[in-house]
């Protein structure tokens, strides 16, 4: 076993469906200014290739209906996947909290299990300073 497997979150995206894994890796592209300077870069030499082509030989001529095409089904494409995305980042989110919860919740066990250990500690160290001050012949603490 790895160490990213040893974490919660390298758990939980072992245990990732291939769907889940390419909406993730969509959502990711689709959020970066490397996509969009593409994607521009391919608005403009679509442009300009069916521009300076004359109407027989260009495929999508002004005002470029098929690019209009194929923008509108990115657009609705991208829609669905940034939702699946979202969906996805929300059980995610829900998941850590309620690792979280259940961390804080073993944490305050412990520490009323030390607190408990260290109340008997100061008891005993009460306990031997008044032995201590009965040896030596003084009153105790208290």
């Amino acid at each position: 076993m790895n160490q990213r497997e040893k974490n919660w979150h390298g758990q939980h995206k072992a245990g990732l469906s291939r769907g889940e894994r390419a909406a993730d890796f969509l959502r990711n592209g689709m959020g970066s200014w490397t996509f969009v300077g593409l994607f521009v870069a391919f608005m403009a030499v679509w442009a300009a290739v069916n521009t300076s082509l004359r109407p027989p030989q260009a495929w999508d001529p002004y005002p470029f209906i098929l690019l209009n095409l194929f923008l509108s089904m990115l657009a609705g494409l991208q829609g669905a996947i940034l939702l699946i995305a979202a969906k996805r980042q929300d059980a995610i989110a829900a998941a850590m909290a309620q690792h979280d919860y259940e961390t804080d919740v073993q944490a305050k066990s412990e520490i009323d299990r030390l607190m408990a250990v260290n109340n008997q500690q100061l008891q005993l160290l009460e306990e031997l300073r008044a032995m201590l001050a009965q040896r030596e012949g003084r009153p105790g603490p208290g």
